[in-house]
């Protein structure tokens, strides 16, 4: 993997996915990148949690609400009442929450150059990187 640091704005130039190999969406995901021919890189988001700079320029990047990068169907975010505290807590205290726990996290995210895609639609895999 390549890396480039700006400041503390980390560049990753090769595709990396952050999975948790229990879930099913994130094998299918790398079983579709495998099918695919696309190399990649694992990173275990349980083990690596991403960081809090990470989501934030993440987030920015994938242009999605706050509310798309959690983990809805987890136990986590239902034991926390995540569902009323995404609607009142601001995005610092949210970023906050989901840099505490990797599987409050939505996945597989993927990295790839200036692309932030969270969870595993085909198509738009497909598009992001060029498959036909």
């Amino acid at each position: 993997m390549s890396v480039v640091n700006i400041g503390t704005l980390r560049i990753i130039t090769m595709i990396q996915v952050l999975c948790y190999p229990k879930c099913g969406t994130c094998r299918k995901a790398q079983k579709w990148l495998k099918d695919n021919n696309i190399d990649y890189e694992y990173r275990p988001i349980k083990e690596e949690n991403p960081t809090y700079d990470e989501l934030k320029t993440w987030l920015k990047i994938s242009g999605l609400p706050i509310s798309k990068w959690f983990n809805t169907s987890g136990l986590l975010y239902k034991e926390e009442n995540m569902k009323d505290k995404v609607k009142v807590l601001s995005e610092d205290e949210l970023l906050k929450i989901l840099a505490s726990n990797g599987l409050m996290v939505k996945r597989p995210i993927l990295l790839c150059e200036d692309k932030v895609l969270v969870g595993f639609k085909e198509d738009e895999w497909k598009e992001t990187l060029n498959v036909k």
